[in-house]
């Protein structure tokens, strides 16, 4: 049996290899989990004995067949979660991160079956993280980047916003930015704020503001590092909204 830190470190390097190409350094490790270098060498050595990763010396490490469907079973309950706990238990989308970095470890099989079952098999948790399916096969890869690699007259929707810093899900949400929202960019400052336009916030916007109505609050400026962590989709002349993709955890 897995401890609940050998599955944290799973997920963490999973969520890493959907940003890079290759092994994952041990330093991206340690800064994605906040821990030591030396603490994440000796976690991988462990998670190398039993066949869960793959080390290339100086390179990094990857996910073995096997870890990778540890990790998707981890993000599987994580995700469903999340969505249990806004739907049914009124919790806020900045609050369900860390009760279901808690909860994923300890529930059963049936447990999981059971929530997916009265969330109606959901397909994207509440940040638009997409949900693995049952059968644990990976999400495909989508087609998305981040806000803050767009100019100015770009027009966008929103797939999917990190989960990971319940400050800046507060402030998307006091701004009206969740999945789905539509954005144009109006300037890119030179010293890294965004702004945009915000076009269409969904009505179901999780713990947003009431008080957006003044046309002057339709427009937000976001720090680069807010904007890096949105995902969008650019809106073609034919106007469709793609499904979101893969996303962190």
């Amino acid at each position: 049996m897995l401890s609940d830190v050998m599955e944290d470190y799973l997920k963490a390097i999973y969520a890493l290899q959907q940003d890079e190409e290759g092994p994952v350094a041990t330093s991206a490790i340690a800064e994605y989990l906040d821990v030591t270098p030396p603490t994440v060498t000796s976690m991988v050595e462990k998670l190398e004995d039993r066949g869960l990763v793959e080390r290339e010396k100086y390179k990094g490490v990857e996910l073995s067949a096997e870890g990778e469907t540890v990790a998707l079973e981890v993000l599987r309950h994580h995700r469903l979660l999340e969505s249990y706990l806004t739907e049914h238990l009124d919790y806020s989308w900045s609050e369900v991160h860390e009760e279901a970095d808690t909860l994923e470890h300890h529930i059963s099989e049936e447990f999981e079956e059971r929530v997916a079952e009265v969330l109606g098999d959901p397909q994207v948790d509440p940040h638009g993280d997409p949900i693995p399916s049952a059968d644990l096969t990976p999400p495909e890869e989508d087609d998305t980047a981040a806000l803050s690699e767009y100019a100015p007259g770009d027009r966008l929707v929103v797939a999917r916003v990190s989960d990971r810093d319940e400050e800046e899900l507060r402030y998307l949400a006091d701004a009206g930015i969740a999945p789905g929202t539509e954005l144009e960019v109006v300037d890119v400052a030179p010293f890294g704020m965004v702004t945009v336009r915000i076009a269409d916030a969904p009505e179901d916007c999780p713990d947003a503001s009431e008080d957006r109505s003044d046309e002057s609050a339709r427009e937000q400026s976001l720090p680069e590092s807010v904007a890096a962590s949105i995902r969008v989709h650019r809106i073609d002349a034919e106007g469709p909204t793609p499904e979101s993709g893969v996303g962190g955890v």
